[in-house]
This record gives structure tokens, sequence and C-alpha cells, in this order.
């Protein structure tokens, strides 16, 4: 298993998907620089990965990630940053402090981002499961919004996404509030995709799934999924003919079709 800064975040490829945990169960997977930085750097590495189709994002131990490191809670009661001590090349997109980015890199990774949540997934936890495409949650998860509590604002992208996740009016009551949300809940308002007894092999089953079709329309259609919340519809609708027409008659597409009509599993080719 490669490792993705310190021990704090563990990367593992195998056929295709990447399994990545937050490795910090004695802290409850909390959120201290160099978990930031090790979120950082594994979401950097998956964008340029050879072969990758699909990746699994969890927790070892009995959480997804508490939250903040409540030694890194007491420096921002001191009016420090976290910043100190990390040293990572600037980020090519949007997100440009370090919180934010080790949530938004996921956003980045060219193909889909499964969390599996299980135990608690709290404020910057639940904003790095926020990152992901799809959250996969146990019923009896707890999420939370929970910067209001410290006296804070969610600052790693979770103002932006909540609203488009669950409705304006939820994301306010959610941030206004701090309150915890369980994952049947979660699912239910949006928070979440869809709840699952066994969260992490619910989300290696579907890995496997997506990582069965052709990896090429799979990564046009995340790039089209994306443009949905930053382009008008004219854009977007001019976009999807360019994915289109840029896939008919590539030789994945031609063995989604044959393996298709043959009624047998198809032999796609990654591109890198």
């Amino acid at each position: 298993m490669a490792d993705a800064g310190g021990t704090r975040v563990t990367v593992d490829v195998a056929e295709g998907i990447a399994d990545v945990r937050l490795a910090r169960p004695e802290k409850r997977n909390a959120l201290d620089p160099a978990m930031f930085e090790a979120l950082v750097r594994a979401g950097e590495r998956l964008r340029t990965e050879p072969g990758l189709r699909a990746v699994v994002l969890s927790g070892t131990g009995r959480d997804f990630c508490a939250g903040l490191d409540l030694g890194a809670m007491q420096a921002l009661g001191s009016g420090d940053r976290l910043t100190s001590g990390v040293d990572l090349p600037p980020g090519d997109g949007p997100a440009k402090a370090l919180g934010q980015r080790a949530a938004y890199v996921w956003t980045q990774v060219p193909v889909p981002v499964i969390a599996a949540v299980h135990g608690n997934a709290l404020g910057g936890g639940l904003q790095v499961a926020l990152g992901a495409d799809i959250r996969i949650v146990a019923p009896d998860a707890v999420l939370c919004v929970m910067e209001v509590r410290w006296g804070l604002v969610p600052d790693m992208t979770g103002t932006q996404v909540l609203p488009r996740l669950v409705g304006p009016d939820k994301a306010r009551e959610l941030v206004f509030t701090g309150r915890k949300v369980l994952g049947t809940e979660a699912a239910a308002i949006g928070l979440a995709t869809r709840t699952a007894d066994d969260p992490l092999a619910a989300a290696f089953a579907l890995a496997r799934e997506i990582a069965g079709r052709s990896p090429d329309a799979i990564r046009a259609s995340k790039r089209l999924l994306d443009l949905a919340d930053t382009v008008d519809l004219e854009a977007g609708l001019a976009a999807e003919q360019k994915e289109i027409a840029a896939l008919i008659g590539t030789p994945n597409q031609a063995e989604a079709v044959a393996a298709g009509l043959a009624k047998r599993a198809p032999n796609f080719t990654d591109a890198g």
C-alpha cells in the first residue's frame, strides 16, 4: 500500500480502482495540517494516475473523519492559520486555501470518486466527503456542518457545495444550526447519495461496476456533469455535442457496441 504523506492517508491502486483511506484512526481521522497536506497530495497524484477508472475514499477505524483536530482548533482559537509548515505547490483550480484544496481536489480527479462514510463525518470531514461525486453512508452515520458551534463558517468549499446538493434553504438550516444528521436523513435530503449497511463494500461494488464501463465515456460524463454547475444551458449542450463527437467511432466505443451485441464482457483500453 502506498503512502501519501506520512501515515495520514494511504493510496492503493488495483485493477483501475484507487483505495484511498484516511489513516489516523487513533485520532478518529481528525484533520491537522499533515492530514490536509496528505489529502491534497493523494488527490493530486490520482489526477494523473495511469489506468485509473474509479476512486473509493474512506476512513480507517470507527469514523470517516471527526473534523478538525483539537490541537488545530486551539491554534485557530489563538488566531493562527493551519498552513504553516505545509509546503505544497500552488493549486491550479479555484480552491486556494489548504483546507479547500483537501476537499476540492477530489472534484479534479478525472474519474468518479465514491466516498464510503461510516461513524462520524463532522465539519471539515463532511466537507471532504462532499468533494466526492457519490456518497454512500451507513444508516447510523453522523454528518454535521458543525463550524458554527466553534464560531466559524464552513471554509472547505462547503458553503458553495451544500446548496447544490440539498437546496439553499436546507443548506442554511444545516449551516446556521450545526445540527447532526443521521445517514438515513442525509440520503433523504440529498446530502448523501444512498445508505448501505456496509458502505465500504457498497462503494467498491459500485467502483467495480464503473470500472467495467468505457473509461473514455466515464471521464467525458464526469466532465459534462461538472459543467452543469458552471456554464449556461447553451454552453452545456454544445459541450455534449463536442464530447459525443469525440467518442463516436473510437476503439473503446466500438468495443462497447461489439460487447453489448455479443453479450460478453467488454475489453477496454486505457488511454493513460
